[in-house]
This record gives C-alpha cells, structure tokens and sequence, in this order.
C-alpha cells in the first residue's frame, strides 16, 4: 500500500470532496441493502471529526446521463444520516453554482451528498473525439470545485477512469485513499502479492469467459484451484465428458483445455465437479438427481454434488490462504444453494486468510450469515476481478503515493 491516506494529511478547515460506492439497491424509496454505505462509515467519521466539512459523490445504477428519480442518491443520503445520528444535507445536482455555494457554505463536521454523477453522460463518457475529450474535462473541473481535499473510498469503481474515481485527481491535490480503498488494497494486493501457502483459490459463476483472466493470473500463484458454477460444464466438455443441457461455452473448449494443460505443467491442482445435481429444467421446483461425472441428454447441472463438496472442504481445511469468487451453483434458487452454503461454511472454519470477492460471492456469503468470519468480504465486484488479474485501476493509480 505505497498511497497516501486520509491519516497522512491534516485535514483540519478542509473541504473533503469524497468518491465512496453508494450503488445500492433502492425499493419503495428506501435502501434495501446497506453494506456499502455501513463499509464508508469509518472514513466518513474520520474525515468530520478531524475539522473539515464533507461533500460525498457518488453513482447509482445506469441512468445513462439522464435525470431518473428512481436513481436519485436522497434515499441513500437519508440512510447515512440515519446511520450517523446528524443531519445530512443533499444537492439537486453534483456540478453547478448552487451546489458549490452548498459545499462552500459547510461548516466543520457537516456533509453535504451531491445527487448521481451519472446524471451526467461526462462521467463515465468513452471518448472517442477531441470534443468528448473537452466535455469530460469541462465537467471534472466543475467536479473538482467541491473541494480542496480529494479522498476516493470507492473501490467498486476504481477500475473505471471515470470523472469523478481517477480524472479529478488532476485539481484536486492531494488526492488521498480512504480506510475501505486502503483495506482492499492491503488484503487483495498484498495478500495475492505475498500469500502464505497453501493458496488456493475457489472460482465459480456462469461463465469461464468472465474469469479467463483472473485464472490465468492465480495459476501462477496458487495450489489448487477448486471449480464451481455453471463454468465448471465447459472444462468437463473439454475433458470429454457428457454434460446434457448443462450451461457450455462452446467456443471456448479449446482455451479450457490449454488452461487445464497449463496448470498441469505448474503443477496446480485443478480440481472440477466429481459429481452434480442435474434438474430436467432451469426451476427451482425442476425434478433433481446426483449423477456423477457425465451427465445424460435432457438435464442440466445446476449445483456441484456432495462428493465434490466433500472433497472441496477437505482441500480448503489444508488452505493459508484463499481467494473465492464466483458460486458453486445457481444459489439464488434454495433447492442448488446448499454447495455454495456448504464452502461457505468450510472457508468461514478455516484458519486461512480468507478473501471473498465478486458481487455473486459475496451475496452468498452474506445470505450464508458468515461474512463476519472471512477476513476480508470485498465490496469491489468487477474492481476486485481485475485488481486479482493483476490490472492496474485507475482509481488506485491516480491517488497520490507516499
């Protein structure tokens, strides 16, 4: 972790503009699932308690640079109030002489919480021409008027070169990490970076075309690697077994094949699905049976078996280190969620250091009612992906170094 911090600068008569991630899910107006606004909490504290006013930004959801009450962050600012027991004033809009006479007008230890920067099509434009170039600068300037003190906690979008996560940086000095950004840094840089062994990592999800990249990064560095979800189905076609009507990237036999060539040559163990639950039908009410290894014309698997989750838990109770992204099977149905509770249950008894990351992981992890025995339960989704793939994010880059 080689970037400055919010502790490493004097904050007092400040004015903190503030990234954090408050995509959160809203219903009937309310925020149905506060993690990550909780997970800002301590930066937001330290930064009001240590003399200087506050000025959140933040997206939510893809109003696609158009004005959408139901992405509007008032729900979200109400529940952060709420969260700490003070007044949270909001704008009408994150850019503007009005909101920059509301932020300038902050005394110590008062925040203020823009409305969605993605009401805006310059936040997160992909600019192709000179002219989208200018506009997206234009709208950063305006951005960067909110504040003297830049702090980004918002590692979910920290692989985005966004206004708002990366381009501010270019006003604002100094441009510092908040307490969330700093841990995610520490646990998935360093812990990858240096792993105690075994490391093992446990991959899952639909698909091995979302995970390509961070498979082929782990294979130089882990054990083992244990397989799940319906990605599993495609290194079983390219082993030659039967699959049914199991989820196949057809076009992508030939690349499971040289990955599972490539682990061989490291010597990483790459443990697939010894057995399945297979449904005659994508339905939670679909008739189900355990077969193992081939499974016949007409069904699907929808879950790994309890040999395989057996074998899985005895691999993970060797581990020092783990990394787990991606389901072991389609867990939002109850009827295929009792494997991915299950390696729930083996990494929270485990003593290795534990790292859950992607959106799906950690939706299971918190249904499981373990989070709080993981190490770390990352709020990254796509940024933890890459940063795992070795990538260097924007947001993380454009901060300033110790």
């Amino acid at each position: 972790m080689n970037k400055l911090t919010v502790k490493d600068i004097d904050l007092q008569g400040k004015r903190v503009v503030m990234r954090v991630d408050f995509n959160v899910p809203i219903q009937n107006g309310k925020v149905a699932d506060d993690t990550r606004i909780v997970k800002a909490l301590p930066t937001i504290k330290y930064v009001i308690e240590h003399g200087a006013s506050l000025t959140i930004l933040s997206h939510l959801g893809r109003p696609k640079g158009q004005v959408k009450p139901e992405f509007s962050l008032k729900p979200a600012a109400d529940h952060l109030s709420e969260l700490l027991g003070k007044e949270v004033k909001t704008a009408s809009d994150c850019i503007g002489e009005k909101v920059v006479s509301q932020a300038n007008a902050l005394k110590p230890g008062e925040i203020l919480v823009c409305e969605n920067t993605r009401y805006h099509k310059e936040e997160d434009l992909k600019c192709k021409t000179d002219e989208d170039r200018e506009q997206q600068d234009k709208f950063t300037r305006e951005l960067a008027k909110l504040g003297n003190v830049y702090v980004n906690d918002a590692f979910g979008t920290a692989h985005r070169a966004h206004a708002s996560t990366a381009l501010i940086c270019k006003y604002v000095r100094p441009a510092v990490a908040g307490f969330l950004m700093e841990k995610e840094i520490e646990y998935l840089g360093e812990t990858v970076a240096r792993p105690k062994h075994p490391f093992i990592a446990i991959i899952g999800g639909a698909k091995v075309s979302g995970k390509l990249e961070v498979l082929t990064s782990l294979i130089n560095k882990v054990d083992s690697i244990l397989i799940g979800g319906g990605m599993a189905y495609t290194f079983m076609k390219a082993l030659g077994h039967k699959i049914g009507n199991s989820l196949v990237e057809a076009e992508l036999i030939d690349t499971a094949k040289e990955i599972l060539k490539k682990a061989e040559e490291k010597g990483v163990k790459f443990m697939l699905p010894v057995d399945n639950l297979a449904a005659d039908k994508f339905d939670n009410d679909a008739e189900v049976k355990t077969v193992e290894y081939d499974i016949p014309d007409g069904w699907m698997g929808l879950d790994i078996g309890p040999k395989t989750v057996a074998e899985y838990t005895d691999e993970i109770a060797k581990a020092e280190t783990i990394v787990w992204n991606g389901p072991m099977g389609c867990f939002e149905m109850p009827n295929f969620a009792e494997a991915t509770m299950s390696i729930c249950k083996a990494v929270a008894e485990s003593d290795a250091t534990s790292i859950i990351g992607g959106g799906d992981s950690v939706s299971a992890v918190n249904k499981s009612g373990l989070a709080d025995k993981m190490s770390h339960v990352s709020t990254g989704g796509g940024a933890s992906l890459e940063y795992l793939e070795g990538k260097t994010l924007p947001g993380v880059a454009s901060l300033d170094d110790k």
